[in-house]
């Protein structure tokens, strides 16, 4: 019984003939206001362009393979070389973007305009440079008038550290503020397929978003390299030190034994000719020890120039003329839409209300 009064409730002609009576509510209330609403809104938003760049980083040999090892990628580990393989995989690359010391070198990339009107770093280009619609004046003069009123907690100020450069891990309010900026407009994202690295730019500035996108591909590989490269720089620096401590040994040795062996030329005791043997012995082993250390410190430097990756770069950042977003007319016509579906709603909240009663009853 419940069923045929819901099926005599819901007739779709009346429902198109009610909308069609209200047509002069849309055609000259709901649309335009809606129209004119959205359009001054939209306009207001800053019009922002991308740029994007691609790289390869070349991987490191591959032993422990297989379905596991790339279930285990997907994971962030690395089953491969697990006695000196990288504990970081490319997987995790991307989330750089949320440690403050790889942001904060952003802060100092050197960025220009395309009308060449602002040439300055990127943190006083997103501090000084930007567009902002009408009302974040507004919303910035509340907010400082609600601080002003509500007293805030002090906070110790960052302290410089060596050569007066402060820790990036220890920001002001303004410069993480910044830096949340920064994490919006760049966006590290991997193929974890291809190994395919895409670095995507934002800024208001086509320019600065290349600038950008070029920027933090340099910075990305800089990063890569020194990570992957680490333990053999440390190798490296290690055989080198000893090496010259090598060479310092046999050449003291050396320098001492020709000295002894001058002064005692001719001389036939056999506690002279004892020493100046075990002399030329201890020369001997220190000499060893050195080209031992030599060519330790070959083979590091090797192992050095073997673990130093190589990158392939897909694509380029380039100047995007046409800007990415705000999509002005898409926009314009989802808020219409909405509007529309709204406004059905409010005429027919009755039926709906009279509709579910019946359902619940």
């Amino acid at each position: 019984m419940a069923e045929n009064k819901v099926a005599d409730v819901i007739d779709i002609g009346k429902l198109i003939k009610k909308i069609y009576s209200k047509r002069k509510l849309f055609l000259y209330k709901v649309w335009p206001t809606t129209f004119i609403v959205s359009c001054l809104y939209i306009i207001c938003i800053p019009r922002y362009y991308t740029s994007e760049a691609r790289l390869v980083p070349e991987l490191g040999s591959s032993i422990g393979g297989g379905g596991l090892g790339s279930l285990a990628a997907s994971f962030g580990f690395n089953l491969d070389n697990p006695e000196g393989g990288d504990a970081i995989t490319p997987m995790l690359y991307p989330d750089l973007m949320e440690d403050n010391g790889f942001v904060a070198n952003l802060f100092n990339i050197h960025v220009k305009s395309s009308d060449g009107e602002i040439a300055t770093n990127y943190y006083d280009y997103l501090k000084n440079h930007q567009k902002h619609p009408w009302w974040s004046a507004v919303t910035k003069w509340i907010g400082g008038i609600v601080k002003s009123i509500i007293p805030k907690a002090e906070v110790p100020s960052p302290e410089s550290g060596v050569g007066g450069k402060r820790s990036p891990y220890w920001l002001t309010e303004e410069e993480e503020g910044i830096a949340n900026i920064v994490r919006n407009a760049i966006m590290l994202t991997l193929n974890d397929k291809t190994g395919v690295i895409s670095i995507t730019t934002k800024a208001q500035d086509p320019l600065v978003s290349k600038i950008l996108a070029d920027s933090v591909q340099v910075y990305l590989q800089e990063f890569i390299t020194a990570y992957r490269t680490n333990k053999a720089r440390v190798d490296v620096t290690h055989y080198e030190e000893l090496t010259r401590q090598a060479l310092e040994e046999y050449l003291r040795s050396s320098e001492e034994y020709s000295k002894f062996n001058d002064a005692n030329k001719g001389v036939v005791m056999a506690s002279i000719q004892t020493k100046m043997d075990n002399m030329l012995k201890d020369m001997q082993v220190k000499y060893t020890t050195y080209t031992t250390m030599t060519a330790q410190y070959e083979s590091s430097k090797a192992k050095l120039q073997e673990r130093t990756p190589a990158f392939t770069q897909l694509k380029g950042a380039s100047v995007n003329v046409k800007p990415a977003g705000p999509k002005r007319m898409i926009f314009v016509i989802l808020m219409l839409i909405l509007s529309t579906m709204v406004t059905i709603v409010v005429i027919f909240r009755h039926d709906l209300t009279k509709i579910i009663t019946i359902r619940n009853s």
